[in-house]
Order: structure tokens, then sequence, then C-alpha cells
């Protein structure tokens, strides 16, 4: 059973009592689960095996945990053909089994198949009865051994001998799609100029930093927000398997797995809830689903404070938990946040254009991103205006996309190295981190020393700043961070207000 991003495993008893006939399903179970009753009968009676004719008695244990998968429908309806002795469990290894029914007898897929298979593998079982629209994901959980079926008939058959099941998958390591990793199209292609937006952004996807696009309206922030994706390399085993069972349990992608980094772009208007997950059923919301991928926040300003406020968990510990009366949830959600902002309501403050908003305006609404949310977000750029001349000249040299990409994904060999894991890097170091990898020269800690006392730099932000500068270290393919990394990773900290 899916619980949380992980899941649960539940045992489940059959009782039969001479009794008027009918199915009672205890142990937490909720409207979904106590619904089975109705597809166990029709499933049954469309199928080879028979419903027995008395007091069905189904205990979901453990009783104190409130069930609410319908994937339970495959194991309650195994847990009455055995007790019927109708099959017989002759396997030298633990089973399991997960599937929706339908009423025809069909098993259908369910959210969060592969947290389920980990959560399985966790107590040993090694065996495990799927439906075969579930088999894409499951594949990706290595040493296990997966049996597909599409109904209930087919289960009754492989169990009671008579048939012998057809495709029997053991998944050793893990069965992951080829996913090319090459640049076909220069991301950059129809973006003119912006050299230091450009810059931050190669910086960002190098070393998975935060960043602020400030500009006024039409000067490429959407465009250049939507370029990061290419730069960023394809996903590793254990990151498919991560935002997988995460899209998988939000209900997105319940049968083919996730081979792309997510880029998830919610509009200023959506529900708390649905950026910061949650709901009846707690199922992750956009900030858990751009785990391992881009989160992208246009017009930040204009999202509610609420939901602002809630980003100070996930973009320092990299995760978030969900609380609700009945149960609390933590998700992942290490994402890369890129957001844009206007410099006002209008949008022309300190442009040519004219602005029209009054002095509180810009103010007030500068002052909707707090500090604490800037203060964790490592680059702040300013997007210009451009030139109209140069919009449809056709001889403009492309920023050499493809080559920005290759030193990103050097920069990201050299932290995997550093860290020895394919997942970490800079932007997560902790301070332990920091003082032993940073690698700071003499002259590189004094600039920023003297820098952090004009700047007023909290010490968040001083940290932040390490990180930025040694990933820049890590894009020049420097041993150590030196004191032109330091300024250049200072010249993206806001000078004078928060955008």
């Amino acid at each position: 059973m899916g619980h949380g991003s992980k899941g649960l495993v539940v045992d489940i008893q059959c009782s039969f009592s001479n009794s008027l006939p009918g199915i009672v399903i205890v142990g937490s179970a909720s409207k979904a689960v106590d619904e089975a009753k109705e597809r166990l009968r029709a499933a049954f009676a469309n199928s080879p095996g028979d419903l027995p004719r008395k007091r069905i008695t189904l205990n979901l244990a453990p009783a104190d945990i409130p069930k609410t998968d319908s994937g339970l429908d495959l194991g309650m309806a195994t847990a009455i053909l055995l007790a019927n002795s109708q099959i017989r469990l002759v396997s030298p290894v633990a089973s399991a089994f997960i599937g929706e029914l339908g009423l025809d007898g069909s098993i259908r897929a369910t959210r969060g198949i592969i947290g389920k298979l980990l959560a399985g593998r966790e107590t040993g079982i090694r065996e495990f009865y799927i439906a075969e629209d579930n088999l894409a994901q499951a594949v990706l959980v290595p040493h296990i051994k997966l049996i597909p079926l599409k109904s209930l008939g087919e289960l009754i058959q492989t169990l009671d001998g008579s048939v012998a099941h057809p495709s029997i998958i053991e998944t050793g390591s893990g069965n992951y799609p080829l996913v090319p990793d090459s640049l076909t199209v220069d991301p950059f292609a129809d973006i003119v100029g912006q050299a230091t937006a450009k810059r931050a952004l190669e910086i960002a996807a190098a070393g998975g930093h935060n960043v602020l696009f400030s500009g006024p309206p039409g000067t490429g922030k959407t465009m250049l927000a939507k370029a990061l994706p290419a730069l960023l390399p394809p996903l590793s085993q254990e990151e498919m398997l991560e935002v997988s069972q995460l899209h998988s349990l939000g209900g997105e992608m319940i049968e083919a797995p996730v081979t792309k980094r997510p880029f998830r772009a919610p509009h200023h208007s959506a529900s708390h809830v649905s950026i910061t997950g949650g709901g009846h059923t707690l199922r992750p919301g956009e900030i858990s689903l751009s785990h391992r991928g881009v989160l992208f926040m246009d017009e930040l300003p204009e999202f509610n404070r609420l939901t602002l406020e809630a980003l100070r968990q996930p973009l320092e510990d990299k995760l978030i938990t969900v609380a609700r009366a009945k149960d609390t949830v933590t998700y992942p959600a290490n994402f890369t946040l890129i957001a844009t902002a206007n410099p006002c309501p209008c949008g022309f403050y300190g442009t040519s254009k004219p602005c029209v908003c009054q002095p509180y305006q810009i103010q007030r609404y500068q002052q909707r991103i707090s500090g604490p949310i800037a203060d964790r977000i490592d680059l702040f750029a300013n997007v210009h205006e451009v030139d109209h001349a140069r919009l449809l000249n056709t001889s403009n040299t492309p920023h050499a996309g493809k080559a920005m990409r290759q030193r990103i994904l050097a920069a990201r060999a050299a932290q995997h190295a550093r860290f020895s894991s394919e997942t970490k890097l800079n932007a997560s170091m902790s301070n332990a981190d920091i003082k032993r990898l940073a690698l700071l020269e003499s002259e590189a800690r004094s600039i920023l020393d003297v820098a952090a006392q004009k700047l007023d730099l909290s010490a968040r932000s001083y940290m932040r700043v390490v990180k930025l500068a040694r990933t820049i270290a890590d894009l020049a393919n420097s041993k150590t961070t030196k004191a032109e990394h330091i300024t250049e990773a200072l010249q993206f900290r806001p000078q004078t207000t928060i955008l």
C-alpha cells in the first residue's frame, strides 16, 4: 500500500463464517478500500474462481493505520482464494500482490508502484504479482521478481498450477530505458544578448543553484528559464527511480517511467495545496513533482504570500513535510528554482519607458519576496531591454549552448567525484562540506570577508556565496576557489533591493 513517498506492507487475513453471505473489510479501510467489496463480487463473477457463499471477513493489518489504496484489491482476492483452498502458494520466497480489480476481472495499474515494491523488498519480499500496466515502472526496481498479470483469472490459473506463467521477469540491477545524452538544438539560439543571464543559467545548471531573473516584461526572462532543462544532464538510475515514484503518486505517470528531468511551471493563481502538496490523500505537490528537475515560478511576487513562505523548508532542506490532522508525510523536494520578477507592478521602473507606479506600490511589490526567501536564492541576474534591430538579424552568432553544456557536465562530474555521489551538487553542501571541500585561497577569503561586511550578508548568504564560487571554480576546472571566482559570485548578489 502507498504511504507517503514510500510504501507500507499490509498483511491481509481472511476468515469465513456460517452467516448471511457478505464481505466485511476491517482495519481502518477508507471508502475507496471498502468499495472493493463490489469490485470483488463482480471480478469473481467474471473469473474462474468461486466466491464462497459465506460471511467473508477481511482484516487489513496493521489495523491502526488508515488504508486508502485501491491496490489492495488483488491481495484481498488472493486471501479469499487461499482461505477457500482454490490456490496454493508454493513459492520458496515471500510474495506480494498489488493491483486494482475491474468489474470484468481485469487487473488495473495503481499509483506509487515503485514505493510499494521498495517497501516490500525491505521486508524480505522478492516476488511481486502486479498489473501488467505497472510493469514499465516496476522494472526500475532492482533485485526482485515480477509476475505481470492481466486478470484475476490469469492469477488463479498461475497459482493453482494449471498454467505456467509465460513471463516472469528478474530485474537484476534494474532495467532502465536508454535516454540519449545529446543537445540537438541550441537552447539559446532565439535569445538575443543577455550574456549575464546566460552565465547565471550555466552556473545554476552546473551546481544546482537557485536563480531570480529581474527585468521589464518582454525581455526574454521566460525564454531563459525554459532553456535550463536542455543544459541539464539526463536522469541517473537512482534519480529516475525517485522521480518516477513521485509522479506516479501524483497520478500523472502511473504506467510509464519518467525519463526526462521535470520542468514544472505552476501559474501564480495555483492553490497553496497544489504547490506544496497535501489534500485529502496527501499527494505530492508541484514542489515535489519538480524533484531532481526545475521549478519555474514566473512572476514570483504575484504568488500567494503563504505559498512563497512555504518554499523556505524545501529550498534549505531539499524536502517538504506536509502535516495534516490524520497523517504527516515527508516528500523529497530537491529542485532548482528559477523565478522571474518585474521591477514594479507595471514592469517599467528603471527602464526607458515611463513607470506609472507610485513609490509605495514599488516598495510593496518588491517586499512581497521576503528576506528569508531572497536569502535562499544564490543568483540574482538582471535581464535588460533588447535592441530591436538585433531581433531579426540572422547574422547574430548564437550562444554556444553545446560548449556550455560540456562545461556543465564536466563540472558535475567533478562534484560527483568530490562527494562520492551521483546526485549531490555544490548547492547541497553542508557547512562542514564547505569548510572541508571549498578550498578557498587566502586572497579569496579576504575579499569575501570584506564584501560580506560591506554588503551586510547574513551567515546563510555568506556560505551560499562560497558554494556559488566553488561551482564557478569547477566550471573553470580549478582545484581551488580563487579570488576571481569569489568576485564573480558576488556580482550575482542583489545590490540595493531584493529584486
